[in-house]
């Protein structure tokens, strides 16, 4: 399709609550740097740039520009971020407008819900040697078995070998889940809630967002840092904030009528 004939758009990236025109500069998704700003109806408002219509490649470009429109605006909002390329077909706030008249109460609802709250992101994963360290050390039976085939041939302790393999993995297994246990029994009582994603990879022990009220943030700071002070010479601590609600809020506009 030529340049010319592709349709523009209202883009949008996410719903904040507010009353009064609003103006995050030209930082738009694409090439074209178009103005973001926000389009009000009633005490809500979307916040908006103009796009062709086009599907988005989720390609990390398009990606990161969508997040630094988000990161922008949280400065001063609380946003409930709107799924990766939503675009209206019409070129006008009015059809912006009349996608918030019509799901004025659902909106209205998710911002009362999400007010005063932010999420926060925590990776811990075990560094290697230390964790196997702590294992040998741990394990008397994995212990004895090892310090009997030191001095074997290797040839002849295959199977030994194969066995102290399987009881590691199964030992590490254990500390990990432990681990875990140990570190979500002192955050989650801080948080409004938690998404625990998949783990990636044998030795990382946690993947984790939190939910957060802001007048608890520094509490949840504090308890991140006397974790990482307790077991940081065993695992290190990724922690990541303050990001758009991504797993707490997956907002789906319905753009067809608007």
């Amino acid at each position: 399709m030529n340049a010319d004939t592709v349709k523009e758009g209202k883009y949008i990236y996410g719903i904040i609550r507010n009353s009064d025109p609003v103006d995050f500069g030209l930082i738009g998704i694409g090439n074209r740097h178009d103005k973001v700003y926000g389009v009000v109806y009633k005490d809500i408002c979307a916040v908006v740039s103009s796009s062709p219509v086009i599907q988005y490649e989720a390609r990390r470009i398009n990606m990161i520009s969508h997040q630094k429109v988000l990161e922008e605006v949280m400065i001063k909002f609380n946003v409930l971020p709107v799924r990766f390329s939503t675009i209206s077909p019409h070129d006008n706030d009015e059809a912006i407008i009349r996608i918030l008249t019509e799901d004025y109460t659902r909106l209205d609802d998710l911002l009362s819900k999400m007010k005063g709250k932010k999420e926060l992101g925590l990776k811990v994963v075990a560094e290697e040697s230390k964790i196997y360290e702590n294992i040998i050390q741990k394990y008397d039976s994995i212990r004895t078995l090892r310090d009997k085939l030191i001095n074997q041939p290797s040839d002849k302790i295959h199977y030994q070998r194969v066995k102290i393999g399987e009881m590691v993995a199964e030992a590490l297994k254990n500390e990990i889940e432990c681990y875990k246990k140990q570190i979500l029994d002192i955050l989650n009582p801080i948080a409004e809630d938690v998404k625990i994603t998949d783990n990636y990879g044998n030795l990382m022990i946690l993947n984790a967002a939190f939910l957060i009220k802001e007048i608890k943030e520094s509490l949840f700071d504090s308890a991140v840092n006397d974790l990482d002070k307790k077991y940081g010479n065993i695992m290190t601590f990724k922690y990541v904030g303050t990001l758009p609600p991504y797993n707490f809020v997956n907002l789906s506009i319905n753009t067809k009528g608007g």
